[in-house]
């Protein structure tokens, strides 16, 4: 089957994020646009995912529980998990690795926690946009050794990403690999090359999603439409 996919999307939690782009009104959004796998990947972060799987089981799309690391070489890697236990227990993982550095709401953004009806419910302290204490090699072994999917994010982006902050991307067994730009100038070693939004706003949901040949509508499915790299990028 042909299912339309968004990986990469952002709430409020993110400081570069809309405050009004709660976990639900993500998952509406995609809903109406007729995204059948939609991911939450906030920056070092999984405090809305609670309110984002809520979200996702009343619009009937199968959530991806995930998050934006950034490594110590300021690379961003998308994680994701197909529970959100484990999604939970990886995301306090990488805020124990953030830095003491704090967050300046008038400077940074607010990083709200929010339940499903949007209402604020706390906020995080530390900066979500600090390089956390892991290594962009270390985060694949450590997501991969979780039963995570590893995406490198926006790999072609002149900041935050493989190419522009590493020169080149590593040999590494990730589950894809992800671009703004398809094709893209750069050896991704035989890897499935999708497109994800990236959304800080809610103008921005759906933009870059992409279509993905999958046996089954389910994790091992997505695993599998993944390593077969049947995709398209505009609808067939």
């Amino acid at each position: 089957m042909l299912v339309k996919i968004d990986l990469h999307n952002h709430s409020c939690l993110s400081p570069c994020g809309s405050d009004d782009l709660t976990p639900a009104l993500l998952s509406v959004e995609a809903m109406e646009q007729g995204i059948q796998i939609l991911a939450l990947t906030d920056h070092n972060c999984t405090r809305n995912l609670p309110a984002f799987a809520e979200a996702c089981e009343l619009c009937n799309l199968m959530g991806l529980y995930g998050i934006e690391v950034n490594t110590v070489e300021d690379v961003h890697v998308l994680v994701l998990f197909e529970k959100l236990q484990d999604a939970m227990e990886f995301g306090s993982f990488i805020e124990f690795l953030l830095p003491p550095i704090y967050n300046k709401p008038n400077l940074f953004g607010m990083q709200n926690i929010v339940n499903l009806e949007g209402e604020i419910i706390g906020t995080v302290d530390k900066l979500l946009i600090s390089t956390s204490g892991i290594s962009f090699n270390d985060v694949i072994e450590e997501g991969l050794s979780r039963d995570a999917l590893v995406i490198p994010a926006h790999i072609d982006r002149n900041a935050n990403s493989a190419l522009a902050n590493l020169g080149f991307l590593p040999d590494l067994p990730y589950s894809a690999v992800e671009a703004i730009r398809v094709p893209v100038a750069a050896d991704i070693h035989g890897k499935t090359l999708l497109t994800g939004s990236d959304a800080h706003y809610l103008q921005h949901v759906g933009r870059r999603a992409c279509y993905l040949e999958i046996p089954t509508l389910t994790f091992a499915g997505l695993k599998q439409g993944l390593a077969s790299g049947k995709v398209s990028y505009t609808h067939p």
